[in-house]
């Protein structure tokens, strides 16, 4: 059968009112990667795991204007379930946005470790200077398996974490159908969750990707389409929220290893 052919994911009663997908703010992580690739060394220096690397003063700000935003937005689009990721970055965002009105200010948030940023092993910490010298191998295991089915030592692959996506989603179905949710995690959950909620080819998700790095605090909005029985997106990428407040938006990549490609 024909991938455009295929029938809904879900029934209609299982889907979300609508689902939004959000990226961090800027962390201090995507500071010190520019800094290190500026630079030309091999590791990002880095005072932290990566699932404790904070937000940057400008990502506290992007956080701040997300929820004014939504804030001020149409009555009743403000989200009634928020999933984060359970990096330092993600949470901090989620409850910037919950304190700047972008949601009930008693509302729970609940952390899904399913949401991390996606793993890379032996490449955590290097620049793709630093992978070329000194993981020779793994960089040309990843030009001849291209990114999407790179599993590097250790790490994971795109498919891995579209794999644990599926399983949010499941849940999401499960206990939040009917409601409006927020899902607030990393550049590569976003993609990825593209694919699953389109039903998307390798090919496809990765020309979207190579267009450009999802902002951080961008929104990506989809709506429940009762006559397709799907999720229907109706905002990519948006930095609406930044442009509002004249608060710089950044497209800094999200891992903290190896350039797009």
């Amino acid at each position: 059968m024909d991938r455009t052919d295929t029938p809904p994911l879900r029934s209609a009663s299982r889907w979300p009112s609508v689902l939004w997908l959000i990226r961090h703010g800027q962390s201090a992580g995507n500071v010190a990667r520019d800094e290190a690739h500026e630079g030309g060394l091999h590791r990002i220096a880095l005072d932290h795991r990566d699932v404790d690397v904070p937000l940057s003063a400008l990502g506290r700000e992007q956080a701040r204007a997300l929820g004014h935003w939504f804030a001020q937005g149409e009555e009743g689009q403000r989200p009634e379930v928020v999933l984060s990721s359970p990096y330092a970055r993600a949470v901090e965002t989620t409850e910037l946005f919950r304190e700047a009105g972008g949601c009930r200010a008693d509302l729970g948030i609940c952390i899904d470790e399913r949401l991390r940023e996606k793993e890379f092993g032996v490449l955590d910490g290097l620049t793709t200077l630093g992978i070329q010298e000194m993981q020779p191998d793994q960089a040309e295991f990843r030009r001849l398996l291209g990114k999407f089915y790179h599993r590097p030592p250790g790490g994971e692959s795109w498919v891995d974490v579209i794999f644990r996506l599926r399983a949010v989603l499941d849940t999401v179905s499960l206990h939040y159908a009917g409601q409006r949710v927020m899902i607030v995690a990393h550049q590569v959950v976003v993609l990825c969750m593209r694919y699953v909620l389109e039903q998307m080819t390798e090919r496809q998700i990765l020309a979207i990707d190579a267009e450009g790095d999802v902002a951080n605090c961008a929104v990506t909005q989809y709506r429940f389409d009762p006559e397709a029985g799907r999720m229907a997106l109706e905002r990519y990428n948006v930095v609406a929220p930044m442009d509002r407040e004249g608060t710089p938006s950044t497209r800094d990549p999200d891992q903290m290893v190896a350039a797009r490609g």
